[in-house]
């Protein structure tokens, strides 16, 4: 592949300079804009040195020798660019210089920066500074990254200093088509493929950024959740098998304290104190981002903890209550579903998002205590549960719109017809708002 290619010789200062003393002689070989320096062990006085021409004012031998000795190395390095065209090698300012040097250049691929990562990442997993899901991900993303690679480039792993923005926009093609990815799910093996080049940036393994300039835009995701009466449907529906009841017992905690699987899985008696209402609270951290999180115990909530405080396992393990394997527990939920006429996946995600909306935020809850007893870090995470209430809307909108139609009436001013397009609008422009 053809590269823009050039040397030039410069004088650089020494560190500790005194008035008189002679500049170093320094070689810069650039290719596609792309530096890398050296010094030729040579000096000059600045006032003898021509920038122009790159060369020593004067016509003594001495002189002569060294332009001589100048002209030599611009002929060796340029020599050595000729000799990694011809070998069809990789051609970068490090490794012109590195042939020139007669050394090999240290290269990096890509899978090993991801493989790095991850070996790094499965530590601190064990010490429980990430969680398994998140090296889940990763993990995935090595897979992906190496198939890619045989597919695209018939190779087994890539230099990562040949990571541009044709490598990027062809991954985020090869994830929609060969693995059949929506954008969002995309979106997310890019960030964290983002992630591994900044690792390699921060150790210069490369110099650019190839994500610079590629935005990653996602489609909106409508969050299911349950409503007041789905909720009444599942808590109602009378349970034939111990099995199935212990699985909706422990969903509805998890309806009732917005507390993940992981949350709940972890919960110990202990976590269980006095708050300063004088009521019960549950007291943790959140496991996902180790967020302290303090969240009243609901009725229903807490009487589900008393009805499992004798269980052998709470007492033997201190915890608060017997919860099996996350994947028995989804498949429970499905057929809790079907049985409570409920046309929903019930998830433990869905179960967050009804404490979030149909729990809290419905029933008047102010939506930085939601976000505070959720464990989210940002209040922007919490708003995307409260855009999903339309019944939230038309409530709070409920009287502000009596009072625009009261004042119209009385002044004779419109028609229904009138009022009725006024009210749209409001509706439309409060939407917007939130």
């Amino acid at each position: 592949m053809k590269t823009n290619f050039s040397v030039l010789f410069f004088l650089k200062r020494p560190k500790n300079y005194k008035k008189g003393d002679a500049y170093f002689i320094f070689l810069r070989i650039t290719v596609d804009g792309i530096r890398s320096e050296m010094s030729t062990s040579r000096c000059c006085e600045p006032e003898k040195w021509n920038a122009k021409s790159g060369k020593v004012i004067g016509t003594k031998e001495d002189v002569k020798t060294l332009n001589a000795y100048l002209e030599s190395v611009k002929a060796e390095v340029y020599a050595a660019h000729t000799l990694l065209s011809v070998d069809r090698a990789e051609i970068t300012a490090d490794s012109v210089k590195c042939k020139y040097l007669g050394k090999e250049e240290k290269s990096h691929t890509i899978l090993e920066a991801i493989k790095i990562h991850n070996e790094k990442m499965k530590v601190l997993v064990e010490k429980d500074e990430y969680a398994s899901g998140t090296l889940k991900r990763f993990e995935v993303l090595e897979r992906h990254v190496k198939d890619y690679l045989a597919e695209k480039y018939n190779k087994k792993d890539f230099n990562v200093k040949s990571i541009d923005h044709e490598f990027i926009d062809c991954f985020d093609f090869y994830l929609h088509t060969a693995k059949d990815n929506d954008t969002n799910t995309a979106n997310k093996h890019l960030k964290n493929l983002k992630k591994i080049v900044t690792i390699c940036r921060k150790y210069k393994w490369i110099n650019t950024d190839p994500f610079f300039g590629h935005i990653l835009k996602s489609k909106p995701v409508h969050r299911e959740y349950l409503t007041a009466d789905e909720l009444q449907k599942i808590t109602k529906k009378q349970l034939t098998t111990a099995r199935l009841s212990q699985v909706r017992d422990f969903f509805l905690f998890s309806c009732y304290t917005g507390l993940s699987y992981a949350d709940v899985q972890k919960l110990k008696l202990t976590d269980i104190g006095i708050g300063v209402d004088g009521e019960r609270w549950i007291f943790t951290y959140r496991k996902k981002t180790d967020t302290r999180v303090a969240v009243p115990l609901l009725p229903v909530a807490a009487s589900i903890l008393d009805q499992y405080k004798d269980h052998p396992s709470c007492l033997n393990k201190n915890k608060a209550l017997p919860i099996s394997s996350n994947q028995k527990m989804n498949e429970y939920l499905v057929e809790i579903a079907v049985l409570s006429d409920v046309h929903k996946i019930l998830g433990n995600r869905i179960a967050k998002r009804t404490f979030g909306t149909t729990v809290t935020l419905m029933n008047g809850v102010p939506i930085e205590s939601v976000s505070k007893m959720l464990g989210h870090t940002n209040i922007r995470t919490t708003q995307l549960y409260a855009k999903v209430l339309d019944n939230k809307v038309s409530e709070d909108m409920a009287p502000l719109m009596q009072k625009f139609v009261s004042q119209h009436v009385k002044a004779g001013e419109v028609t229904e017809a009138k009022i009725s397009a006024d009210v749209a609008l409001l509706r439309e422009k409060y939407q917007q708002a939130i």
